[in-house]
């Protein structure tokens, strides 16, 4: 009786009226000609978009409120829709005024133009917290309750991720049969609707456009919705015994393994915290709203996963503990903990859920929870409460003042690029209190980092000696590198070629070798980044001086084949070249040899 009930959604029952779907195309087209003024002043850089605080909150309203509007339309009160609405926008505009005000002077300036854009960040949690908060509203509007049903949950989530899903690729088809009518002409040599669908004024009122009507067309078909739904559901579910067999297999694997190998990877909670998203989703998928029939094997599968959320997401904390033991707090590290946070809500409900008889019946509520926690720890994260850019500079300078990190191999780039406005006003701050034996390097790191036009930009901030002496592990053991090439400013006489990082950023090794190789009976000194296979030949001029003299393509550590190569432990040696160098005109080339390709290695990334 429940699972008929439970699938028996009315596929004719619609509240939109004709009326209802002119109010939502006209909504598009509005929302398209209000993008494109934006986009107009932005690109001629006049106000509002010389205003930060104006022009962004302005953006992201006119991006997202439309489309609440047009989706609540038939399905809210006049009264409804606009205390949404306008509370959302209300909202969307503080949490985008913050955004801007919080980068201080490192403004996110769109290439081309001065206008300063919000955040990725923001953008990403706007969408997935509006799309949260919208289907709790729909649903307490639906059921006339604070908290709604879970089956209403259930019902319009999924109904409003298929619509969003579907209207993007109408977009994308729309664009699609605009371009293959433009080329067409073009064979006939008529340029004009070429040029037509490239310019602004066309192209974003058009995509708005079409973003609204396919979500009224989704809206008036609900059978249809639903049975995609019900489709992508089934097929899901059938993934959870694999993908549970999987996750069982890695943690039955690490009592032989270990932890060491996952911490290796350097990005041990970030994978974990994907599992535990994958779990949950197909999980869902195999359960929906605990009245579909399900398959044994698939509801066998959903218990033990259910259980195994619980150690996955031990061993991302523990791993995300052991990185800010070692490290301290940085933005990133907060919002893996946020993130973290919301995967225990799941971890401990689902837990309880399989150890309870019946069919998950608890996955109800938990999930409710979960998604009033989402919400809640998204709000603090971007707002003045927890702002990770806050709290980490702030444990990155009680961890200096402590004396937990040296000045020599603090991260002063960190301050400015990534502590937003309070990193750049600890930068000033250092900067005027620094005393004693380490004021000058303070001093000259900040000023540095400041001559800096990005945060990728290593330009300038050289590494003390004691750095780059542990960067670097001389070969054989017992071999000492020259003192006049330690103390280098590789910064500088590296300027524009592929070198290893070792040489200009603080925790990165490389092995050197001291080879004669211009045959002049003094060494030079040869420096291979194993992981990536960067490598470079130092030489010494007569004057005493370090320059970069040439640069070796090896196969990195990840190459296939090269394993046995690297752990060798064979040094390196000096043959005569194969073929002799060619004079052509008065300038000199060296053959390269062309050899069959030894080593399962895909394009390395130089830098």
């Amino acid at each position: 009786m429940r699972v008929a009930a439970a699938d028996a959604t009315p596929a004719s029952d619609s509240p939109v009226t004709p009326r209802i779907a002119l109010l939502r195309t006209g909504i598009g087209l509005v929302q398209g000609l209000v993008l494109y003024l934006l986009y107009l002043v932005g690109d001629y850089d006049v106000w509002p978009a010389i205003e930060p605080l104006l022009f962004a909150p302005m953006l992201l309203v006119a991006l997202f409120c439309p489309i609440l509007l047009v989706s609540a339309l038939g399905h809210l009160t006049r009264r409804q829709a606009l205390l949404w609405v306008g509370g959302a926008a209300v909202l969307v505009a503080l949490l985008a005024v913050y955004d801007i005000w919080r980068t201080g002077t490192e403004l996110n300036v769109d290439p081309g133009s001065h206008v300063a854009m919000p955040s990725g960040p923001l953008i990403a949690v706007l969408i997935a917290g509006l799309f949260i908060a919208h289907a709790l509203v729909l649903s307490g509007a639906r059921d006339r309750r604070r908290i709604a049903s879970y089956d209403t949950y259930f019902d319009l989530a999924w109904k409003l991720g298929v619509q969003l899903a579907f209207s993007g690729l109408f977009v994308g088809i729309t664009w699609l049969a605009l371009t293959l009518g433009a080329e067409l002409f073009e064979l006939v040599k008529i340029e004009f609707f070429s040029e037509l669908i490239r310019k602004p004024w066309f192209a974003i009122p058009v995509t708005a456009f079409a973003f609204s009507s396919a979500l009224h067309l989704t809206d008036v078909r609900p059978g249809i919705v639903q049975g995609i739904r019900n489709l992508l559901l089934v097929l899901a579910s059938w993934i959870l015994p694999v993908f549970t067999l999987f996750v069982a297999g890695f943690l039955a694997s690490l009592p032989f393994t270990g932890l060491a190998p996952l911490w290796a990877t350097r990005q041990a909670a970030a994978v974990l915290l994907g599992t535990d998203a994958a779990l949950v989703i197909l999980i869902n998928a195999a359960w929906q709203n605990g009245a579909a029939s399900v398959a044994r094997p698939i509801r066998f599968s959903a218990r033990v996963a259910a259980l195994l959320l619980a150690p996955v997401t031990a061993i991302a904390v523990y791993a995300l503990a052991l990185r800010v033991g070692d490290h301290g707090w940085t933005d990133e590290r907060i919002f893996a903990a946020a993130c973290m946070l919301v995967a225990l809500c799941y971890a401990i409900g689902y837990a309880a859920a399989a150890m309870r008889r019946g069919w998950l019946a608890l996955l109800a509520p938990v999930n409710i929870a979960a998604a009033f926690v989402v919400l809640g720890t998204a709000l603090l994260l971007f707002s003045p409460l927890l702002d990770p850019a806050r709290l980490s500079v702030n444990d990155q300078l009680a961890r200096l003042a402590a004396g937990k990190i040296t000045a020599a191999k603090f991260d002063f780039t960190y301050l400015r690029f990534s502590g937003q406005r309070f990193g750049q006003e600890a930068l000033a701050q250092l900067d005027a209190d620094a005393r004693g034996a380490n004021a000058a390097l303070v001093r000259s790191r900040i000023a540095a980092v400041r001559k800096m036009e990005s945060k990728w930009d290593r330009q300038g901030v050289a590494l003390a000696p004691l750095d780059l002496a542990s960067n670097l592990r001389p070969q054989p053991d017992g071999t000492r590198l020259p003192d006049s090439f330690m103390r280098t400013n590789w910064k500088e006489a590296l300027q524009g070629i592929s070198s290893p990082a070792c040489l200009d950023e603080a925790g990165e090794r490389c092995d050197t070798y001291l080879l004669d190789l211009s045959g002049d009976g003094k060494p030079e000194v040869l420096v291979i980044d194993k992981d990536t296979g960067t490598s470079l030949v130092a030489q010494e001029n007569a004057d005493g001086r370090w320059r970069a003299a040439a640069t070796l393509r090896l196969p990195g550590a990840n190459c296939e084949g090269t394993e046995a190569m690297w752990k060798s432990g064979i040094a390196p040696r000096v043959i005569a070249p194969q073929f002799a160098d060619i004079e052509l005109a008065g300038r000199r080339f060296q053959p390269e040899l062309v050899t069959p390709g030894e080593f399962g290695c895909g394009r390395r990334r130089w830098r």
